[in-house]
């Protein structure tokens, strides 16, 4: 199959979102987070489309009217959601003979731990209602959007953690993984990550939120610089990973380490998953979670920055996401150039 998975800085039509709504487990708190995704959508039109489901459009529309975001680069489409992590339900987008094509992964909510009956189906449904041109494959095989990081070029970076978890595919081992991914994504190369992964993350540890592929051979990654911190030891081990990789042509990729920002807790002392990379990098930007951490949000700004010159970063506000273990990445699927209608 000559098939390759585009790199995420790569020409978007624009981002597919979902709304929550009070039958998502934000309803508790849809005071707080709506907010954060009417920026997130606010920052994006500036720049390209959006692509939201929601149960009700009118009243999805209404309160982003009310908000400031343009509508004229919003299409809302009726479609009911268990959650809003279209990172993780939203199609892959593989170019196949040079034009883009739809994979859709089985969602089977992180290895069983939540529903995603409504949310194993929004593809097709947009689909259905003509929103996506390419063709959509449905595909047996479970996989997330937020598991595995492209260059474009054929090189894959993941996590054994999360694709060979026992809940996903549990009759396919490694070998079997990256034949699946060499004929699906055209995966050249598998990079895998064996450390690393943080408190109160569902998903099995996630790769966009631990390493990120950016161009001219760079990794940014979450670092922890406090030896008291208990992501210490798996980050460090991590990153001595990270340095024994090399970029396609032989070289070390350059690495661009990010400060772990500032310990957050929910309401029974668990932590939360705050981390700096889960960015989005869209067409002529890059959207950076931030935490309200005066001293880390600036600095992973400025570091996130150095890997994108040329796009402006722009912060976003993204401390209710933790609250439901995610942030600004895992809340959207980039759409590249040709999948919108």
């Amino acid at each position: 199959m000559n098939s390759r998975l585009p790199a995420e800085w790569e020409i978007q039509d624009g981002v597919l979102m979902a709304w929550p709504h009070e039958g998502t487990d934000w309803a508790y708190m849809l005071e707080d987070v709506r907010p954060v995704f009417a920026d997130i959508i606010r920052q994006i039109t500036r720049f390209e489309r959006v692509l939201l489901t929601a149960p009700h459009a009118e009243s999805a529309a209404d309160y982003l009217a009310a908000a400031g975001v343009d509508l004229t680069r919003v299409a809302i489409c009726e479609v009911m959601n268990n959650d809003t992590w279209a990172r993780d339900f939203g199609p892959l987008t593989v170019i196949f003979n040079n034009k883009p094509t739809l994979l859709d992964f089985g969602f089977n909510g992180w290895g069983l731990k939540f529903p995603a009956n409504f949310d194993n189906l929004i593809s097709k449904r947009l689909k259905q209602q003509g929103l996506l041109l390419p063709n959509l494959n449905t595909i047996g095989l479970i996989m997330e959007g937020g598991s595995i990081e492209s260059d474009g070029l054929g090189t894959i970076l993941t996590t054994a953690e999360c694709l060979l978890s026992p809940n996903r595919n549990p009759q396919l081992d490694k070998s079997e993984i990256e034949q699946a991914l060499a004929s699906l994504v055209g995966a050249k190369r598998v990079l895998w990550l064996h450390h690393g992964g943080l408190a109160g993350d569902d998903t099995d540890a996630h790769i966009d939120t631990l390493a990120r592929i950016c161009p001219n051979n760079t990794i940014i990654y979450q670092a922890c610089d406090n030896p008291l911190d208990e992501h210490y030891e798996p980050l460090k081990l991590m990153e001595g990973e990270l340095k024994m990789f090399t970029a396609p042509d032989g070289s070390p990729y350059r690495l661009i380490p990010l400060p772990l920002p500032h310990a957050h807790f929910d309401e029974q002392a668990h932590r939360l998953p705050a981390t700096y990379a889960n960015f989005l990098i869209i067409n002529g930007a890059v959207l950076v979670p931030t935490y309200r951490d005066g001293e880390n949000d600036p600095a992973a700004l400025e570091r996130i920055a150095q890997a994108f010159p040329g796009r402006e970063t722009i912060g976003i506000d993204c401390l209710p996401l933790l609250e439901q273990h995610g942030s600004l990445h895992c809340v959207t699927m980039h759409l590249p150039q040709g999948v919108l209608a």
